[in-house]
């Protein structure tokens, strides 16, 4: 290990008197000075002269060298803390690392089912449930989730009848779903058949479970509006029973409405509509799960994609 210049080690000093910093926090910020003293001595700079231009390289440096932007943005943050202190000691006139920042990270894609996996999730009847009425509930939601693309809190705020005071409800005879959705937005979603019929089974059983006066359109076993922990925790078991292949959430059934829907049509516009998005940049994610399946079926199925 080698062995920190001085004013390195009177700053761990100060963070563990003064600061207090925990064991596993002054273990991380000397591993970051560590590796700055090691990258200043290797370029040949005077840690109290390095300027602005050199910070910056330094930061390249460790882009180049294959760190992911978290672990780069935590020795930025280190690094910067000590200069602080450096200058606040009169030792340094400048911070090389104010002002620097990591490179963004790649937003994850979101997790979208294939669509054998969600369809086959949709269609899942056991042979003998527990509770046919709340089996009739259960599949209704997973019916309105995939087919409407609904948000978890769309769904569970759904009323039975439509009313001024309801902030969504369902029209079976005109076939469509109107909810509230982000920034107090209202939109309209069409109700696929599959779907419909579903709801009009669950709407047959639903006056054997809910309460008086109740007036949500999924309730829980006691009667009232069914909760969005209940409704996470009701659709990861539904699709373990179902065989799924993934630890499916209800914004996961959101995803793969959209990306099916967007690998079937190809109008963005029509998506982002449907999903009630303010911005097509929001609704654009989807076209890179729409490539993903494209590249899948190549290299499945091209020839010369095959190694």
């Amino acid at each position: 290990m080698m062995e920190l210049a001085q004013d390195f080690t009177e700053f761990l000093q100060h963070a563990r008197v003064q600061q207090r910093l925990s064991p596993r926090t002054l273990r991380i910020y000397t591993d970051g000075l560590e590796r700055l003293q090691a990258m200043l001595v290797e370029a040949a700079i005077d840690a109290r002269n390095l300027n602005i231009a050199q910070a910056r390289r330094l930061a390249a440096l460790l882009h180049r060298e294959g760190l992911a932007p978290k672990s780069i943005a935590l020795l930025l943050s280190v690094w910067r803390s000590a200069y602080r202190w450096l200058g606040l000691q009169g030792r340094v006139t400048l911070n090389p690392f104010d002002g620097l920042r990591a490179p963004k990270a790649p937003k994850p894609l979101p997790k979208a089912l294939g669509v054998d996996d969600a369809v086959q999730l949709a269609a899942y009847a056991p042979e003998a449930a527990a509770d046919p009425v709340l089996e009739a509930r259960d599949r209704a939601m997973v019916e309105l989730l995939y087919g409407a693309g609904l948000r978890a809190s769309e769904l569970t705020g759904l009323d039975a009848q439509a009313s001024g005071q309801a902030a969504g409800w369902v029209d079976l005879q005109a076939n469509e779903v109107h909810v509230l959705g982000k920034g107090g937005k209202r939109r309209s979603t069409p109700l696929g058949k599959a779907a419909a019929e579903a709801l009009r089974a669950w709407l047959a059983v639903r006056p054997q479970v809910v309460a008086a006066g109740e007036a949500a359109l999924f309730v829980g076993s006691r009667g009232h509006r069914i909760a969005g922990s209940t409704l996470r925790a009701t659709l990861s078991a539904r699709a373990v029973a179902a065989g799924s292949p993934a630890h499916v959430h209800p914004h996961m059934l959101r995803h793969s409405f959209a990306s099916h829907l967007l690998q079937s049509s190809g109008d963005l516009r029509a998506v982002q509509e449907l999903l009630g998005h303010a911005h097509i940049t929001t609704t654009q994610v989807y076209t890179q799960l729409d490539h993903q399946h494209l590249a899948r079926i190549y290299d499945a199925a091209h020839p010369r994609a095959k190694k």
